[in-house]
């Protein structure tokens, strides 16, 4: 009886184990502005508000794209969207994405963004 209650005990761990390194963990901006060399090219998730939103796309389709502005309160980031429609403002979003960036000037990153790669939308 003991050896069964210990195997299910140590399956129960190892399947936590497992659900819980399977799930991302959060990002701020700030630490991507502040170092992003360090997420280049890495995939990222990042819980925000939006706060600006672009995008072109064909109602009933997922033909479109744009970019939109988030804000997680420690900074705000542009998301860029290659196929699908952006949010509109105000909306509360968790973004999945790869971290890119553009041009480097004077210790100061212009074009640092996150290419979508999944959106969620906060549940109300």
């Amino acid at each position: 009886m003991k050896s069964i209650s210990t195997i299910v005990l140590l399956i129960t761990i190892v399947g936590l184990g497992l659900f819980a390194t399977g799930c991302p963990e959060h990002t701020s901006i700030a630490d991507i502005e502040r170092n992003p060399s360090k997420y280049q090219n890495k995939e990222v998730v990042v819980v925000g508000r939006v706060v600006d939103s672009y995008g072109l796309g064909i109602p009933g389709t997922n033909i479109g794209g744009g970019a939109y502005k988030i804000d997680d309160g420690t900074g705000a980031i542009w998301v860029l969207v290659s196929n699908g429609n952006v949010p509109s403002k105000g909306a509360e979003v968790g973004v999945k994405g790869t971290v890119g960036s553009g041009v480097n000037w004077k210790g100061r990153n212009y074009g640092l963004g996150i290419y979508e790669e999944d959106r969620r939308y906060k549940k109300r």
